[in-house]
């Protein structure tokens, strides 16, 4: 029987951790002065409470490690459990969402979604749009350790690739946890401190540039106002941009970075081909909107980089309903929703390296067929790729494709029109945020969609945060033998 102290302990330390972080929002309402502190006060008393009790009743099961079927475990129950406490303030805050509703809300704010069902955005009170904030803020952080340390211990699409250079975990998950932990958490207050700054010096109040820095560096996409970053419109798109590229660069390098190896960003492959495939898109897209629209150069490249930048980083932030700009530039951020950042970064989606790695199996594979009595090996920035990280690759593209049929055709089933159940689907398992057309598209929200639809979305966001097989896993016969 597998023993699960050791994730119920886990998961009750930061399940507290949340509640603790639910005091800031609670002073910014103090602040406000509009009467709602009370909702935070009281939702961080259950929510530290409730933690506080798992953690000390969990506690005489924690070793120094975890297996590995508790670790995948501990990987869905920590983003199963902290939405629920997440919640609560949006049930009995001012915003009085239904259950249904309040889950959807933080599970996208905890797996960097964007996605939203609340409406009037503007006239919230500030502590909510801090806790919408912080809820991205975390989830990001939480995703680069996920990906750095867990994420390679299970194998899980092809990420074991990373586990040389992403720190040995073997046998030892917890403690290298707290301290990769360490160590990307400082690079990720300083770039979320130094984000906020630069919002503030273009114009943006406390409170817009805190929420708007938190959840540009998590690659988040919650904004503070109905009509996103369009409120912005600007000098301040392009800082947004710069910032959405470097939350979506692997974090790993800037410890490499920080520790004097000045040579790491540039040398890292995915970097490379992720920066490259943003500016070709940007040119594109540029001359495609000065040719056919009365755009001015400058306007054209501006809102091009913006929006492409923030939909290919999953961050889902819009300057502009680009659903009025014709079928060609809806099709490409259809398509660049499912490319990502970079592995190891806040970005989320199938992730360059993977497309990568495919690329590099089907070079080989011609190579093969030209010359059969030829030895060829696919390399991954000079380093051979094994055939166990190539199946997980193939793997994840197949549960991908599979994963979003099957949600494309349930959302169908709950009365939703194509383009909304397939642009939903994707939105959701890429956890990129605005899907397509009128409904969920930039120009609108998820509020409107049915309670079955809801819920079919936030399992797709989980599923898709945590990389499909590490939560498939779970469901599986053969784990839960002995």
């Amino acid at each position: 029987m597998m023993d699960l102290r050791p994730v119920g302990y886990v998961i009750g330390q930061l399940v507290a951790v949340l509640g603790v972080t639910m005091l800031f929002p609670m002073i910014a309402d103090l602040i406000e002065g509009r009467g709602e502190w009370t909702v935070f006060f009281e939702s961080a008393v259950i929510t530290v409470l409730t933690g506080v009790v798992l953690a000390m009743s969990c506690a005489n099961g924690v070793g120094e490690g975890l297996t590995i079927r508790q670790t995948f475990l501990l990987t869905t129950g920590v983003w199963v459990a902290l939405p629920v406490f997440g919640a609560i303030p949006f049930l009995f805050g001012e915003s009085e969402l239904r259950f249904v509703d309040a889950y959807f809300e933080a599970m996208s704010g905890l797996t960097t979604t964007g996605s939203t069902v609340i409406n009037g955005l503007d006239d919230l009170p500030q502590g909510l749009l801090l806790w919408r904030g912080i809820l991205q803020w975390l989830g990001g952080i939480g995703i680069i350790v996920v990906a750095m340390v867990f994420l390679p211990e299970l194998r899980v699409g092809g990420m074991q690739i990373f586990r040389s250079e992403g720190f040995e975990t073997m046998g030892k998950i917890l403690p290298r946890a707290q301290e990769i932990a360490g160590q990307i958490s400082l690079i990720y207050v300083f770039l979320t401190f130094v984000c906020a700054l630069v919002y503030a010096g273009f114009g943006m109040s406390f409170i817009d540039a805190t929420v708007h820095s938190m959840t540009t560096i998590a690659t988040g996409g919650f904004s503070n106002y109905d009509d996103s970053f369009a409120t912005f419109s600007g000098p301040t798109e392009y800082a947004a941009s710069v910032f959405m590229i470097l939350a979506a660069l692997p974090f790993v390098r800037y410890v490499q970075l920080a520790n004097g190896n000045t040579n790491s960003l540039w040398r890292d492959s995915q970097i490379r081909a992720f920066v490259i495939t943003i500016a070709v898109l940007v040119a594109v897209m540029t001359i495609f909107l000065t040719s056919v629209f009365p755009h001015h150069w400058e306007q054209a490249f501006r809102q091009s980089l913006f929006n492409i930048t923030s939909i290919i980083s999953g961050t889902g932030y819009a300057s502009v309903d680009y659903m009025g700009w014709g079928s060609f530039p809806v099709m490409v951020f259809f398509l660049i929703g499912l490319i990502g950042g970079c592995a190891g970064s806040t970005a989320c989606s199938i992730k360059v390296f993977r497309y990568q790695l495919l690329f590099a199996s089907i070079r080989t594979q011609i190579r093969r067929i030209r010359s059969p009595h030829g030895v060829f090996m696919p390399t991954y920035d000079g380093r051979p790729i094994g055939r166990d990280v190539l199946t997980s690759v193939m793997s994840f593209f197949m549960f991908f494709a599979l994963s979003m049929g099957v949600l494309s055709w349930a959302l169908a089933f709950t009365g939703l029109d194509f383009i909304t159940s397939v642009s939903g689907a994707a939105t959701a398992l890429a956890n990129v945020g605005p899907g397509l057309g009128d409904q969920i598209g930039p120009a609108g929200n998820f509020a409107g969609l049915n309670d079955t639809a809801k819920w079919l979305l936030t399992i797709g966001m989980l599923v898709g945060r945590l990389e499909l097989l590490a939560v498939y896993a779970i469901f599986t016969v053969q784990f839960w033998r002995d």
